[in-house]
């Protein structure tokens, strides 16, 4: 740049702008590469092209299920009302095997149930959520193991008996807690423990276990499994096994699946055996009438639940969880009471 000579402030100051415009403007590159377009390849795969994916029949259901699909019918009824008759009628509920629903007369609280069930429906997809229809779900079970039993057949008899088995072992009546150590001086006795947990446990379990070896299974040894001093339960004798599992498996078809939806609920084989001989309409020349005590739904729920409730004692339930499982335990007990209680 030449020197400028120096001027006054405004001629200056005008000289040095117009020098400045005359001054050709220069631009510096980042890169030297020459830019290229991109080339699109054509298309060159033979046939047709593919077709749009079609939803399958399991989608179609969860959409009906979730109210996103079905049409119209979803969202109405296909019934208008709900009896309980010894004829078929013209609209007779069905299994999912496609066979009609049909009870013994000796269980009219059974059908009454189902019939419940149906009539609180506002809606036909609602009909395929089986948490609104848990006596249809367990009745049908039942009627399935009877079909199979009619036909031969015991791959669902047999796998109901394998399952069941499998919570002997650890029964929770007989895994019991090691004895309370002594508190150490000065140590702060929390005011609900009144009593171990150990002899709630034992004078929880030891009369139902009574009741079943001296009228259910005379004879048979049932020990607690869980030593004191150890956290792997053992296992039960093999002849106490083998009882247990022939009377299980020749159980009828409605007895059996009581007893099943029994011991998922309340994850022991002793407790929900205990349930059905008191309320078995088939197992009535088990029970014990002259002693008047009644084991319901209410104790078979305690003592499914009993260490639960000793800690819910001592620090407190949990909101929206312990109170919905303490429900949801007498829900599916006493839904075992409807389907194998009948009438004489």
């Amino acid at each position: 740049m030449k020197r400028i000579p120096q001027l006054p402030f405004a001629e200056g100051t005008r000289a040095l702008c117009s020098y400045t415009k005359l001054q050709p403007s220069t631009s510096r590159s980042l890169h030297t590469t020459i830019p290229k377009p991109a080339t699109v390849a054509s298309v060159t795969a033979p046939g047709p092209p593919p077709k749009a994916p079609v939803p399958s029949a399991e989608h179609d259901l969860r959409a009906v299920a979730g109210g996103t699909g079905g049409g119209t019918a979803k969202t109405k009824r296909f019934w208008k009302y709900v009896h309980v008759r010894q004829v078929e009628d013209q609209r007779p509920l069905r299994r999912p095997s496609k066979e009609i629903l049909t009870l013994p007369h000796h269980k009219p609280h059974l059908a009454s149930a189902i019939a419940l069930e149906w009539d609180l429906l506002v809606s036909a997809q609602q009909a395929l959520r089986h948490h609104l229809i848990p006596m249809t779900s367990l009745a049908s079970r039942a009627l399935d193991i009877a079909d199979e039993d009619k036909a031969g057949g015991g791959a669902i008899r047999n796998g109901i008996v394998s399952t069941v088995m499998r919570y002997l072992d650890t029964d929770s009546l007989l895994c019991w807690a090691p004895e309370a150590e002594a508190e150490p001086p000065g140590y702060e006795t929390h005011a609900g423990r009144t009593e171990s947990l150990r002899s709630i446990q034992r004078r929880t379990a030891e009369p139902i276990i009574a009741y079943l070896s001296g009228r259910v299974w005379p004879g048979v040894e049932i020990v607690p499994v869980l030593d004191s001093e150890s956290i792997m339960p053992r296992s039960l004798p093999q002849m106490t096994k083998d009882i247990i599992k022939g009377w299980v498996t020749g159980l009828p078809a409605f007895e059996l699946a009581g007893l099943e939806r029994a011991v998922l609920a309340g994850k022991g084989l002793l407790g929900a055996a205990r349930l059905l001989v008191e309320w078995s309409s088939e197992l009535a020349h088990l029970r014990d009438e002259a002693t008047g005590e009644k084991f319901g739904v209410e104790e078979a729920a305690k003592a499914a639940s009993l260490e639960v409730d000793w800690q819910i004692g001592m620090w407190g339930a949990v909101e929206d969880t312990h109170d919905v499982e303490r429900e949801d335990v007498r829900r599916q007990l006493g839904s075992v009471i409807l389907l194998v209680s009948g009438e004489e």
